[in-house]
């Protein structure tokens, strides 16, 4: 189980605790967390489960693969170090903590 921080673009931060093997978009979506919509439901088909990573945390996730590469091309204003999609990262315990800050809007 980790405690991830999702931060609404508003600044309102939800805190939850998320079950390992699950992804964090799907901690956000079993936890009502507004801001990451998640159209495609996890196949990386979209960019609508778009966050920015904390800068603290960016070097402590798994690399991107080229088909999240490909999608955050799509996402509303990625950068090119922080923007991350929440379906291709899987909860396990080293990602207690880890914090994320939606984007002003998905698209």
């Amino acid at each position: 189980m980790a405690k991830i921080t999702y931060i609404e673009h508003g600044g309102t931060e939800h805190v939850v605790d998320v079950p390992n093997g699950l992804t964090v978009m799907e901690g956000a979506r079993d936890n009502g967390i507004p801001g990451i919509e998640a159209d495609c439901g996890g196949a990386c088909a979209c960019s609508t489960c778009h966050v920015y990573v904390h800068p603290d945390w960016v070097g402590k996730l798994p690399e991107k693969d080229a088909m999240e590469e490909d999608m955050l091309d799509f996402a509303y204003e990625p950068d090119a170090e922080r923007s991350r999609l929440t379906c291709q990262l899987k909860v396990s315990d080293a990602l207690d903590g880890l914090i994320v800050q939606m984007p002003e809007k998905q698209i």
